[in-house]
């Protein structure tokens, strides 16, 4: 038992060899299941006839009203509900609402440009490069990559036809570029306002850093970003989409029917176990103010450290993230691995970090067996470890010296 421990500990267990294996076991899964859904597809719809992509149905549907000239009323349900349906030909497509501001309605109609199927191609190919490109920033090596395409929140993501690629390559992107390039990190800090509930702890870090560039070239892009669609879409977008915030929040917050044991948030997670909402809030709030406290904390370490703390306790502070946005964790794992690899792992790091690249395989599933929100306790565990990081920078006592993955350029293997 003391055997067993002791490699938990100091991470023997998870060789280099161990780690490849199983992120290309991971990435090779991926890929068949992909392929396999479009090869059994009958048209836009897949064999249990729901769409391919699931929830970039409602992307390219909303694209569609757009470009027809019906750009307002994509926040009316029932109307982007017929254009759905009108869009895979059935009347029994399943509904996938749609609760972005109107910048993204610009994104959508682009890509209603393309047919269905090129465009949920373009769209995630597109994104997940940007995020890759920025993860081998992060950690540049040679096993960066099939670790980054084996990291389950990447199937995730793919089946969804969803957007985390783009948040995660907008916040490692940020966090990397704050230092040495402003206006970069800037723009990119603004550009993250087209999903705004991942963006409203970050003037905390500009401000708690100093760093007023940033944070008047990150306001200008927010301005400009949304301004363009009352030009380009018309003046009523931004009046349509203020009246679906109160139904966003009733019916996918508050009362979760997009599933609880989908999201990742601490009101989630209470929810998912029976709580109130009242209680919920509570917790919620509570997990707001200390992730502000770690962001404030964080806004003048070292990038690396920096990434590792802020991009979790982005996730952790809004009520409103799914297990797609996931995606965003494995860039907090690089920025960690990428630490971990100036100045040396500690005890039970690794093997923290690995349960956290692995919980999204099954986390949505055993948080509906169990009500054990797995995926939340990942995101946990990578604050907790960065938090302890932060906290003790400088401190070299901790430190496992002694490691395999020690001169890997990506931290994990080389």
């Amino acid at each position: 038992m003391t055997g067993a421990l002791d490699r938990i500990a100091d991470g023997r267990w998870l060789t280099a060899q161990r780690a490849r294996r199983l992120a290309l076991v991971s990435f090779a899964v991926t890929t068949a299941s992909l392929l396999s859904l479009l090869i059994t597809a009958s048209g836009t719809l897949d064999w249990m006839g729901r769409p391919i992509g699931t929830d970039f149905s409602n992307v390219y549907a909303a694209g569609r009203m757009a470009l027809d000239g019906h750009a307002a009323a994509v926040w009316d349900w029932p109307q982007h509900y017929a254009a759905q349906q009108a869009l895979h030909g059935r009347a029994d497509v399943p509904f996938y609402g749609w609760h972005y501001p109107p910048p993204f309605l610009m994104v959508a109609a682009l890509l209603a440009l393309m047919p269905y199927l090129v465009a949920l191609v373009a769209w995630q190919g597109v994104t997940a490069a940007l995020a890759l490109a920025v993860v081998l920033r992060v950690a540049p090596g040679r096993w960066t990559l099939p670790i980054a395409l084996g990291f389950p929140a990447v199937f995730v993501c793919l089946g969804h036809g969803q957007n985390g690629f783009l948040t995660a390559a907008l916040l490692g992107g940020a966090m990397l570029a704050l230092d040495r390039h402003p206006n970069l990190a800037g723009v990119l800090i603004g550009l993250i306002a087209y999903k705004p509930q991942f963006g409203f702890l970050l003037p905390l870090l500009l401000i708690a850093g100093g760093q007023w560039r940033v944070a008047w070239v990150a306001t200008l892009t927010v301005l400009t970003l949304y301004a363009v669609p009352i030009v380009v879409l018309g003046p009523d977008v931004w009046p349509a989409f203020a009246t679906s915030i109160g139904l966003t929040r009733d019916v996918v917050i508050g009362e979760a029917q997009t599933g609880p044991a989908k999201m990742i948030t601490p009101y989630a997670a209470i929810l998912l176990n029976g709580g109130s909402a009242g209680l919920a809030w509570s917790v919620q709030s509570t997990a707001i103010v200390l992730a502000a406290a770690l962001v404030v904390m964080a806004a003048r370490a070292p990038a690396p450290l920096r990434g590792a703390v802020v991009i979790p306790a982005v996730l952790i502070a809004t009520p409103y993230a799914f297990d797609y946005d996931m995606v965003a964790l494995g860039m907090a794992i690089a920025f960690l691995a990428e630490q971990a690899r100036r100045y040396g792992w500690r005890r039970y790091e690794r093997s923290a970090l690995a349960l956290a690249y692995a919980a999204p395989l099954i986390g949505r599933q055993f948080a509906e067996v169990s009500g054990v929100p797995l995926n939340l306790i990942a995101i946990v565990a990578v604050l907790l470890i960065a938090t302890r990081r932060l906290m003790t920078a400088g401190s070299v006592a901790p430190r496992l010296t002694a490691s395999p993955y020690r001169h890997s350029r990506a931290g994990f293997a080389r």
